[in-house]
Order: C-alpha cells, then sequence, then structure tokens
C-alpha cells in the first residue's frame, strides 16, 4: 500500500501531530507539507491519503482547500488542530463540513483526529480590539479557552493520535 501523509500548519501544531501519526505510518509513507503537495497534480500513485490542516473559519485552511480539489476516489483519513475545544459543536461542525469535501470528490473517510492547539498569536491580538458586542470580542470564556488552547497540542493528543491512526491503519 503506497500512502502519503501531507499536512498544513500554520504555528507548528499540525505539524507536531502529523509527526506523532507519521510515528505510525507504512514504513516507506511520503511525508510532505502543503506546499509540496500543491505541485501533485493526482493522487493517482496513493492508495491512502492522510490529511492535516488548521482550522480557518471552520474548515480547512486555503492551501489545504487548493490541494484538496486534486484528490479524488481515495481512501482517506484526517486530523486538524483549532483553538475551539476539541468535544465543543464547532469542532464537530469542522469535522462534518470535512468529511463532506471529501465524499464530493468520492472519497472514502475512515476515520479523523483532532485536538486543540494554540492559536495564531496574530488572531489572539485582533480579537482583544474587537467591540464587546463582536461574536469574536475577547471575554473571560474567550479568554479561558485561549489559555487552554496554549497548552496543546500535548503528549497526550500526540498518543491520542497515534491511536487513532493505528486503528484506522489496522482496518485498512
Amino acid at each position: 500500500m503506497k500512502s502519503i501523509l501531507i499536512y498544513s500548519t500554520l504555528t507548528g501544531n499540525t505539524k507536531k501531530v502529523a509527526e506523532s501519526i507519521k510515528e505510525v505510518m507504512p514504513e516507506n509513507t511520503d511525508f510532505i507539507s502543503i506546499d509540496e503537495a500543491k505541485n501533485i497534480e493526482n493522487f493517482d500513485d496513493y492508495d491512502f491519503i492522510t490529511i492535516g490542516y488548521w482550522v480557518d473559519r471552520g474548515t480547512a485552511d486555503k492551501k489545504t482547500l487548493e490541494v484538496l480539489k486534486n484528490i479524488k476516489n481515495k481512501k482517506i483519513a484526517f486530523f486538524f488542530t483549532l483553538g475551539a475545544y476539541p468535544d465543543s459543536e464547532h469542532a464537530q461542525k469542522c469535522v462534518d463540513r470535512f468529511e463532506e469535501l471529501m465524499k464530493n470528490n468520492n472519497n472514502e473517510v475512515l476515520g479523523h483526529f483532532h485536538c486543540q492547539g494554540k492559536i495564531d498569536p496574530r488572531l489572539a491580538e485582533k480579537f482583544k480590539n474587537l467591540p464587546p458586542d463582536h461574536p469574536h470580542a475577547m471575554n473571560e470564556e474567550r479568554k479561558k479557552r485561549h489559555a487552554e488552547a496554549a497548552k496543546h497540542p500535548n503528549d497526550e493528543d500526540f498518543q491520542k493520535a497515534k491511536d487513532t491512526f493505528s486503528k484506522i491503519l489496522s482496518n485498512i
């Protein structure tokens, strides 16, 4: 089985998760950044594709969305990091949106993993300057969530990612 693991990262969170997942992938898995993946016109050489990204506005970041257009009729698994709590409604909507994107290209989604990750400091700074009635304004709950997100991904997240992908791979 020929496999590839592609990751997109902004703050380094997703790359760290990708590196932990790589430990359980088949030995000859190609491991590349999203920038390298942009040069692949089709993924016909791969039987299994793992793609990781950071959440931007409730979906995959723009670079990942561009690469997804070239992934068709494949067995895939995905992972992502986000600032929201992993058990939140927002996180579940992110899962659902990505699964829908994959299914639209006739891909078979075999599983996924997601966890919190620290929030880009530039984005956090923007939140501080929003008016109090704005839905993304910095309030006490948001400060608490940002503080928790800053602790992730951690060793427990890395282990959960490896366990999840080990199980996915054992079912192929």
